[in-house]
């Protein structure tokens, strides 16, 4: 994806931020009339939302810069820095939830003006769906990890802020006080699994995980395709994935007897078919002849000594 389709992320960052400060303000006003801990817990995640928000703005600035000489490869690689600063952000939330929670389990309080709290909260929560479900599917379409991520922790917001109007509702008919901070654990509880997913991702895409299988798939049928008409031999193929660019690489092996203009051509269609099978893919190929042994001693990532006797 070109740098100027990359800057326009940037917007999606600030509706995220907007939205944020926006929600912040409702949750708070519903806890203070409320007095509620599970309203106040769910305040405590929208102010990890508009951290959340703010680093993926700087991130999303980052990787739209093109490649430099220090970075040849871009910068896409820098938002699975926002993703693991959101899963933390999702895990540091559900903690604060379940401590607060404790201790509102062991000194019960009464809840007021339950009425007036809960559509605002209602409210809150439709402003966070509409920006989750914007989010996510942007974070699809351009490949971010960093929209994705923002998109999912505005979600488990969302989820939670269902868990606590249910809550605070049930304490409002039952009358039974404890339930206000149990509800607020469960929901903790089940926003752990989110954040855990996000710090999983965000480890595998720095330590340079290969694409998806169907993607890789797709360039083997492309390879093999070439391989049965023009009689030429792959190995050493080897892929990575920075956020939304792919990086491919594959040693082609042909006749010994062809041109270097001929091995040039075939590579340069090889190119064009993968990249237009897998948009955002930056392909280098290794032209080698079939009828040196020297070909088949370069497969692994460091290439095997070889000795001629």
């Amino acid at each position: 994806m070109r740098a100027p389709a990359r800057a326009s992320l940037v917007r999606y960052a600030w509706l995220s931020i907007s939205a944020s400060v926006i929600v912040i303000g409702l949750k708070t006003g519903a806890y203070l009339i409320t007095g509620s801990v599970g309203l106040l817990s769910d305040a405590l995640e929208s102010v990890t939302n508009l951290v959340a928000a703010v680093v993926a703005l700087v991130v999303l600035t980052i990787a739209a810069r093109p490649p430099d000489e220090e970075h040849a490869y871009g910068h896409d690689k820098a938002e699975y820095f926002s993703s693991g600063v959101e899963g933390g952000l999702i895990l540091l939330a559900a903690v604060t939830i379940m401590y607060t929670a404790a201790r509102r389990l062991l000194d019960p309080q009464p809840i007021e003006g339950v009425g007036l709290g809960l559509v605002i909260a209602i409210v809150a929560s439709l402003i966070n769906l509409g920006v989750a479900r914007i989010l996510m599917q942007a974070g699809k379409q351009h490949n971010s990890i960093t929209l994705e991520a923002d998109g999912h922790h505005l979600m488990t917001d969302v989820w939670t802020s269902v868990g606590v109007v249910v809550g605070v509702g049930a304490v409002a008919l039952t009358g039974w006080h404890r339930l206000d901070p149990m509800i607020a654990i469960i929901v903790a509880a089940n926003i752990i699994w989110s954040g855990f997913k996000l710090l999983q991702r965000s480890a595998l895409g720095l330590l340079d995980t290969a694409v998806p299988l169907p993607e890789r798939s797709q360039v083997m049928a492309i390879l093999d395709a070439y391989a049965a008409r023009d009689g030429v031999q792959f190995h050493a193929l080897r892929t990575r994935q920075a956020a939304s660019r792919r990086f491919v690489s594959v040693h082609v092996l042909v006749p010994g007897w062809w041109t270097v203009m001929h091995g040039h051509r075939l590579i340069e269609e090889i190119e064009r078919d993968v990249c237009e099978a897998l948009p955002g893919t930056t392909f280098f190929t290794h032209l080698e002849p079939l009828d040196d042994p020297l070909s088949f001693a370069d497969q692994q990532l460091d290439r095997e000594k070889f000795i001629q006797k």
